[in-house]
């Protein structure tokens, strides 16, 4: 399956900034944001302030693989395939 990276703007900490993920990424985000009830821009401003090194891409692609590891029947809104995309099926 090809997995375009795709860049996206959003407001961080009163600033735009761009932020390139994985369709898989940016759904996983935004469901673990709904299910948090927080908007996107204050979930990725928290991943930004606790990220110790590396680039927000990174940090975010992380955070909702560990995410998804935490929590291995979350399914987000009724979708698994974030999910499903994201993680590596076990051999």
């Amino acid at each position: 399956m090809k997995s375009l990276i795709v860049k996206r703007s959003i407001i961080l900490a009163g600033h735009k900034t761009s932020v390139s993920l994985e369709d898989a990424f940016w759904q996983g985000l935004k469901d673990i944001a709904t299910s948090r009830r927080m908007t996107l821009s204050d979930l990725v401003g928290s991943i930004d302030s606790e990220r110790k090194h590396g680039n927000l891409s990174s940090a975010i692609r992380l955070f909702v693989l560990n995410h998804y590891q935490a929590h291995p029947s979350y399914e987000g809104q009724g979708r698994q395939s974030s999910r499903d995309m994201i993680m590596m099926p076990a051999s």
